[in-house]
C-alpha cells in the first residue's frame, strides 16, 4: 500500500490495519418476500412531466423550480447534482444539509470531505468519471430524514439523471437513497455486501457518509464495500 494509501484510511479511521486483498465474494441473500413484493409507488404526476425527456438543462431548470412538496419552501436553493455526466459510477445520498443547501453542491463539510476520501481510496475523484446526487434535492428541516412523500416528488428528477448518465455502477450511500432507487423497505446490514438491480445497473449499497461520522467503528464495514464496489467495478469493464 502506497504512502498517500495509508493517509487516506488513516483519514477514514482505519489507519494501516486495512490492506485490499482477494476476498470470496459474498452469498446472495434474498430479501424476504414481503420486502420483494413490496408494490412499486408512482410519481406525482407534475414532476414526472417535468423530468421527462429533459436534457440537462431543462431538468435543472425544473429541480430548482420544483414546489411539489414542502421542503421548497425552506429552502436557500435546491442541489441539483455534480460531476462527470457521461460518469461509469453514479454515488446518490439522501439529501442536502445546511453547507449544501447554502452552496447549491451535495456532499460538502466533513461529510463531503469523508466521501472524498473514500473515493480516493480507491482511485476515483470528484468530477472525474464520477456523477453525486441526492435522493431528494432540498434540505429537509434540521437535516431529517426525507419523508416518503418528499422522495416520492423528487424521484422522476434522479430518475431522469439516471438515464442521462446511464452509470455502469450506482452506489446508494444510506437508507433513504437505497429505499428510493430499490423502492423497498431496506437495512443496510442485510442489503451491503451483495449486488442489488436499478433497471439493470448493478446496484450496491453502503453507509452514508454523516453515518460513518457518528458511527466510527463501521468504517471498517464500509472499507469492505469499497473494496466490493471496485471488484465489480472491474468485472463491469473487463478488467
Amino acid at each position: 500500500m502506497n504512502p498517500d494509501r495509508d493517509r487516506l484510511l488513516h483519514e477514514m479511521g482505519l489507519g494501516p490495519l486495512w490492506k485490499l486483498r482477494a476476498a470470496p465474494m459474498p452469498a446472495e441473500v434474498p430479501y424476504p418476500s414481503s420486502i420483494v413484493d413490496a408494490p412499486a409507488t408512482t410519481p406525482l404526476p407534475g414532476t414526472a412531466a417535468a423530468a421527462q425527456g429533459a436534457d440537462w438543462e431543462s431538468l435543472a431548470a425544473a429541480v430548482s423550480d420544483c414546489r411539489k412538496c414542502r421542503l421548497c419552501s425552506a429552502r436557500k436553493q435546491a442541489v441539483f447534482g455534480v460531476g462527470d455526466v457521461n460518469a461509469d459510477w453514479l454515488f446518490v445520498g439522501e439529501g442536502p444539509g445546511s453547507e449544501e443547501d447554502q452552496r447549491g453542491e451535495p456532499f460538502v463539510g466533513q461529510a463531503g470531505k469523508l466521501l472524498d476520501n473514500m473515493l480516493a481510496a480507491i482511485g476515483l475523484r470528484r468530477g472525474s468519471d464520477v456523477y453525486i446526487a441526492n435522493a431528494v434535492k432540498c434540505r429537509p428541516p434540521e437535516n431529517r430524514t426525507p419523508e416518503v412523500e418528499e422522495m416520492e416528488a423528487c424521484r422522476p428528477f434522479l430518475e431522469r439523471q439516471i438515464d442521462l448518465i446511464r452509470p455502469k455502477l450506482i452506489v446508494a450511500l444510506g437508507r433513504p437513497a437505497a429505499q428510493t432507487l430499490l423502492k423497498a423497505e431496506v437495512k443496510i446490514a442485510a442489503a451491503r455486501g451483495r449486488l442489488h438491480e436499478y433497471l439493470g445497473i448493478p446496484l450496491i449499497v453502503t453507509y452514508h457518509p454523516a453515518y460513518l461520522l457518528r458511527n466510527l467503528p463501521d468504517k471498517s464495514k464500509a472499507w469492505e464495500d469499497l473494496c466490493f464496489m471496485r471488484r465489480e467495478m472491474g468485472k463491469l469493464k473487463g478488467r
